[in-house]
């Protein structure tokens, strides 16, 4: 006798993983260009079909009940299937798809996009995705294929690598050490003001490059945003920690005491399961290669 998960359709398990992955009906019917009404519709068909409430929905977004979690489990591994099929179905030497990469605002914004002509053009069927964060990515939720961070993410399912460093300076505008004075040594730094991020929305520990040198700075401006930061200060408001890379825009902003130089290490990390996608392997190619080199020096 039939049963309603006999009639279960896979379009509403990729509905439910857009649910899960944007945490909210309306981020789902956002990335899907539906109306919130139809996504509600179809999650409903779907706990009917499993015969079990999939959410739990609060201020928060939507939380997933414990047969949601393992709902969650299979709709990945059906996922997951449909996808090396596919891959499976392609040319060997065809890379194609789409591939999305997260990583932090400021590496993403004035580094990587202004290279990504470079694999359009060795790759002109494959769409990336670069989605920003300033907190971890739950690539193993794949919540994004690949991650590029500034630490080593933790995960019995990632393949993490590390391929690359970069360093970070204090730098300042010329009005404000006009009007300031350039300090001359490290101690001439407690008189100065500075630009930094707000202390309780760091999610990310590696982002506190300003404290390595100053470890209590005198904050006058504080952004989540680094490119925040950067033009603040480049605006005169402060002295500011940045990375080499963020001074290829030119905002007009010089190096503060040089010799101070901290270093961050850059990794990139890859679900187990995806690491052999033809196009993964050649976004992850690309990225090594361009992370790898010297390129992230001003």
């Amino acid at each position: 006798m039939a049963t309603p998960l006999d009639h279960l359709d896979w379009d509403d398990l990729k509905l439910f993983l857009r649910a899960v992955r944007s945490k909210s009906v309306t981020g789902a019917a956002r990335l899907l260009g539906t109306s919130h009404s139809t996504v509600s519709r179809r999650l409903s068909r779907l706990e009917y079909a499993v015969g079990a409430t999939l959410f739990e929905r609060s201020r928060d977004g939507l939380n997933l009940t414990a047969v949601g979690m393992m709902v969650l489990r299979r709709a990945e591994e059906i996922e997951l299937g449909i996808n090396s099929l596919r891959t499976d179905m392609s040319r060997h030497s065809q890379v194609g798809g789409t591939v999305r990469l997260a990583t932090m605002e400021g590496i993403a914004s004035l580094y990587l996009s202004s290279h990504l002509a470079a694999l359009r053009s060795q790759y002109p069927d494959l769409l990336l995705e670069v989605v920003t964060s300033s907190h971890t990515v739950k690539v193993a939720r794949r919540e994004a294929d690949l991650f590029v961070s500034f630490f080593k993410p933790q995960g019995r399912s990632l393949v993490s690598e590390h391929i690359g460093r970069f360093a970070t300076r204090l730098y300042a505008s010329p009005g404000y050490l006009d009007l300031h004075g350039t300090p001359k040594d490290k101690t001439e730094l407690q008189r100065h003001q500075f630009v930094g991020y707000i202390e309780e929305l760091v999610q990310v520990e590696a982002v506190r490059w300003l404290e390595e040198f100053v470890p209590t700075p005198n904050l006058v401006f504080a952004s989540n945003s680094m490119i925040a930061q950067m033009f603040a200060a480049s605006g005169g408001a402060g002295v500011v920690a940045l990375p080499d890379f963020a001074l290829r825009v030119n905002t007009g902003l010089v190096g503060v005491l040089p010799e101070l130089v901290g270093h961050r290490d850059i990794w990139l990390s890859i679900h187990q399961d995806m690491v052999n996608l033809s196009r993964i392997r050649a976004v992850s190619r690309f990225l090594k290669e361009l992370l790898g080199s010297d390129a992230l020096k001003p």
